[in-house]
């Protein structure tokens, strides 16, 4: 990537004096993503997109601006752009804390290279998945299979003298599938779900290479997926009652994405972003004193985690990738940060500064959050309930605008009477509060059950931003649980 550097040195180059700081990303974006249906041809979208954006610091306030022309009448645009935006800003407080200055390169790594794989050979992995779950009969009325690979290549340079480049390739699958009898729709997905209808980029995924896909084993499960499907049309509803409630691993993984990853996040917590429920009950006094569970739940940030997808080296302002803290014994303890918003708090960058692409700004974005596992499993939890639910893999869910009152869907439940599975339930739905939901938790499942989760559909911020990030979670069991509701 010498072409990348040379021209962010160019650029901070160009940046008049009174710039009290600066930086630079360079990116080129690929997107690939291959997707087959039932009774139709396979599809294939490529995109890739090169461009830069520049932060400039003037006076304590920020100036914003980003260009796909890369000549030097497009550079210097962008330059007056930033400052000029800095400049009729005014004066303003932001406070960045010690300099970055790292230079360094690094790319993550992976076993076959997604993009060097024939379009034969994921078509024809989609087409035997899309081949098997139709064999769950008449009734499936819609599969869609489906892969996706992503590449940024990123060169990061600020006015303290850093030069950082990164590669971050990312690859996932998956297969929904969609029943109905007339009466009925219901809807099955694996490895996991999502909480709204999106073409494509469904499934699981890791900063991986192609043997991530591999590893998924969609076209074995295919047919068991659709017959559940199948299956849930006939089944009962979920009951209307307080009872207890297990949630699998990826169930889980949505609500501490909902409860803690979001809330978390410092710049809710001081009050500067707010669209999407953006708020937060996580406010500043209460860090270090809020019961935000019982004491056998510990949550954190991890952007360290070999192969997770929310994983990187260094993040969108050079601050080196690393685990926080968030809830340690049940207690609210940390917040995600950029070098701002930790600055704002008194404290060091945690290195969750994350962009979307070139032309958007770095927002404090989650990365993997995760639960400590603990010493139960999830076959002893269901033996230790007399009645209950099992529930697993998000259908959808509500949340209020503090991130504190929620109600989750999810696509498939069932009974749990006197230590074992019984029927298949639908339209499982349950209701808490966070606090409420995590001081029921009595059991959650051990280091063996442990597993990470790669969601690449985070939304935040105005433009909208989607960040791609993981939950390593395991199964839990909770008391007195309203669910049917």
């Amino acid at each position: 990537m010498t072409g990348f550097r040379d021209l962010a040195e160019v650029v901070l180059g160009l940046l008049p004096t009174d710039v009290q700081y600066g930086d630079i990303r360079v990116v080129r974006r690929t997107h690939e993503q291959v997707l087959v249906e039932l009774d139709g041809p396979g599809e294939v979208n490529y995109d890739d997109s090169l461009g830069l954006g520049l932060r400039v610091l003037i006076g304590g306030q920020w100036g914003f601006a980003a260009t796909h022309r890369l000549d030097p009448q497009g550079l210097d645009a962008v330059v007056g752009q930033a400052v000029g935006q800095a400049r009729a800003a005014g004066g303003g407080h932001v406070v960045l804390g010690e300099p970055v200055t790292t230079r360094d390169a690094w790319s993550s790594p992976m076993e076959i290279d997604p993009f060097k794989v024939p379009l034969s050979t994921k078509l024809d992995l989609l087409s035997a998945t899309v081949k098997e779950a139709s064999t769950a009969g008449p009734l499936v009325q819609q599969i869609e299979a489906s892969v996706d690979f992503y590449r940024d290549e990123k060169v990061f340079a600020n006015t303290e003298g850093a030069m950082i480049e990164q590669t971050l390739t990312e690859s996932g699958g998956g297969l929904m599938v969609n029943a109905g009898d007339g009466n009925d729709v219901q809807r099955r997905s694996f490895p996991q779900g999502v909480p709204r209808q999106i073409r494509g980029q469904r499934g699981d995924f890791a900063t991986a290479g192609f043997e991530h896909v591999l590893s998924l084993g969609l076209p074995e499960n295919a047919a068991r997926v659709a017959s559940e499907a199948v299956a849930l049309l006939t089944a009962p509803q979920c009951p209307d009652e307080v009872t207890t409630l297990v949630a699998g691993s990826n169930q889980l993984a949505m609500v501490l994405h909902e409860c803690a990853g979001h809330p978390m996040e410092a710049d809710r917590a001081l009050g500067t972003e707010a669209s999407l429920a953006g708020g937060t009950y996580a406010t500043p006094e209460r860090r270090g004193n809020f019961q935000w569970g019982t004491p056998i739940v510990s949550a954190y940030a991890d952007a360290t985690i070999p192969g997770a997808l929310g994983s990187f080296k260094y993040d969108d302002e050079g601050t080196p990738a690393q685990r926080t803290q968030l809830v340690k014994d049940g207690v609210f303890t940390g917040y995600m940060s950029s070098r701002e918003y930790a600055g704002a708090l008194g404290l060091q960058s945690t290195g969750q500064a994350r962009a979307d692409g070139w032309q958007r700004l770095p927002l404090v974005r989650m990365t993997n959050i995760c639960l400590e596992p603990g010493e139960s499993s999830l076959d002893e939890m269901i033996q230790g309930t007399k009645r209950g639910i099992l529930v697993d893999i998000n259908r959808g869910f509500s949340i209020d605008d503090q991130r504190m009152n929620f109600r989750f869907q999810t696509e498939i439940g069932w009974e749990i009477r006197d230590g074992k599975i019984g029927r298949i339930l639908k339209n499982c739905t349950y209701q808490s509060d966070t606090p409420t939901f995590w001081g029921s938790l009595d059991a959650l499942g051990g280091p063996d059950e442990w597993k990470v989760h790669g969601v690449p559909s985070c939304n935040k911020g105005e433009p909208l931003q989607v960040a791609h990030v993981g939950h390593g979670t395991v199964p839990g069991r909770f008391q007195n649980v309203q669910v049917g509701r």
